[in-house]
């Protein structure tokens, strides 16, 4: 099988990242039975040494990053599974930090296919998800690498999430808010439930400061699970001593030891993740593995995650970042205020239709000077007149709105008509996010012509 064929295979799956299907996948299944007979048909790959495993709403990307990041400082291979991706498939699966090559992308593909159709044909399991299919194909890397970590994002929620398979040595739980409330609950509390669902029996649990809602649910299910907890709000303080476009210098204090790291992340956020992960290694240490704190500082200063309050130009100064729920959004809007002071501001809108984009549109137009509402190649993007329809609907005026059905066409248009003292913020979801890199940075990503909206074909 090459690359090619490896994709369009994967894209025959079904897709529940790109579909909006009626009834969610989460309330469609009742256990992971599926997903673990296609391992099993695998000789489960799965069983893999030092595995992280990390859900939240907000910053397990970032976090998984992290730690990620400063277990190849302090010398292990690693595995790094994650999603959704950018700008090619290949980049959920990394060993090493490196994308896998598309021969052994395509390998793993043709690996697993033959076992996906033996499921298939199994009447007491049934065909894989993509996310299923690549979930399996990233364990068979990894063990195939032979990696000394794995860092594991689920990919959604936690429970029936086809990464929770895994026994790790660690789990962790980034901040939870409402998202994805169709399929995981109406409240914070029925959500954070829902990502508990990865602790596993006396598997140490670090959480980052949370909801209390969400902190109840949390450690009533590490203590059903008699899982250690270490609640990053109540034994860990940190602090950001500088920020300039390199990233943030930050002091972080643990039970363990004081760190000064700079961190190659803008935002407040990134260093309550910072935290976190140091917390998530620092656990790792008290198992008995050895990661020096130089690894740690090392790991931090050179961590890589595209995307998120990215700045993808200084002249004019343009930010990306894939922010697509209001607590996210808000969240970026104040970090913009505090680190990245300008006197005007100016917002490439798109966003997913599945998303609360109401909430997000309000508190853009609180902030914003002028709107740009443009669309990814998502087929759950939102149409721009929809966007600008909600922007008229809260008292934006219309004459600082502008429409287009490109996301490079808006940068250009934003870029065009720059003021001194501006800032070109591109948010509301993360297909919107990469798309703007593409088209700043040159890159060529993966197109998939079958999976535009129809409208766009």
């Amino acid at each position: 099988m090459k690359y090619q064929d490896a994709i369009g295979s994967l894209l025959s799956l079904v897709d529940h990242e790109r579909s909006a299907p009626a009834m969610p996948r989460q309330k469609r299944i009742y256990d992971l039975r599926n997903v673990q007979r296609l391992l099993e048909r695998l000789d489960n790959p799965h069983h893999l040494p030092g595995i992280v495993h990390v859900a939240g709403t907000k910053g397990k990307g970032s976090t998984a990053a992290m730690v990620e990041s400063i277990l190849r400082a302090a010398g292990y291979s690693t595995g790094f599974y994650s999603s959704p991706h950018l700008h090619t498939f290949r980049e959920r699966i990394r060993i090493d930090g490196v994308p896998v090559s598309p021969c052994v992308f395509a390998g793993m593909a043709s690996t697993v296919w033959p076992h996906h159709l033996a499921n298939a044909s199994d009447p007491e399991s049934g065909p894989a998800t993509l996310f299923e299919f690549l979930t399996a194909m990233a364990f068979g890397a990894f063990s195939d690498a032979r990696t000394a970590f794995n860092v594991v994002e689920v990919g959604l929620g936690g429970r029936l999430d086809a990464t929770n398979v895994v026994v790790p040595d660690v789990s962790v739980i980034t901040p939870v808010s409402l998202d994805h409330t169709a399929i995981l609950g109406d409240t914070i509390g029925e959500i954070a439930s829902d990502k508990a669902g990865i602790i596993k029996p006396g598997v140490p649990v670090v959480m980052a400061p949370q909801f209390p809602e969400a902190a109840t649910a949390i450690k009533s299910a590490a203590n059903a699970q008699s899982s250690p907890l270490v609640s990053v709000a109540n034994s860990v303080s940190w602090q950001t001593d500088s920020i300039s476009h390199a990233g943030q210098q930050l002091t972080i204090n643990t039970q363990h030891d004081t760190y000064h790291p700079l961190v190659a992340l803008l935002g407040d956020f990134q260093a309550a993740n910072a935290a976190v992960a140091v917390s998530a290694v620092e656990t790792l240490i008290e198992a008995g593995h050895r990661i020096p704190k130089e690894a740690i500082l090392d790991g931090l200063a050179s961590v890589v995650w595209p995307a998120r309050l990215e700045v993808l130009s200084r002249n004019p100064l343009v930010v990306a970042d894939g922010a697509h729920n209001d607590h996210s959004v808000s969240t970026v809007l104040d970090t913009l205020s505090a680190s990245l002071p300008h006197r005007r501001l100016t917002v490439v809108a798109g966003f997913s239709r599945d998303k609360r984009v109401s909430a997000m549109v309000q508190l853009i137009s609180e902030r914003a000077d002028r709107v740009l509402a443009t669309r990814s190649r998502h087929p759950r993007s939102l149409r721009p007149s929809e966007i600008v329809d909600e922007f008229l609907s809260v008292g934006f005026p219309a004459d600082t709105l502008v429409e287009t059905d490109q996301v490079a066409v808006a940068i250009d248009t934003a870029m065009a008509n720059v003021e001194d003292d501006e800032l070109i913020l591109i948010t509301g979801s993360l297909f919107v996010a990469a798309e703007a890199r593409e088209a700043i940075l040159g890159i060529d990503p993966e197109t998939y012509p079958d999976l535009l909206p129809p409208d766009l074909r």
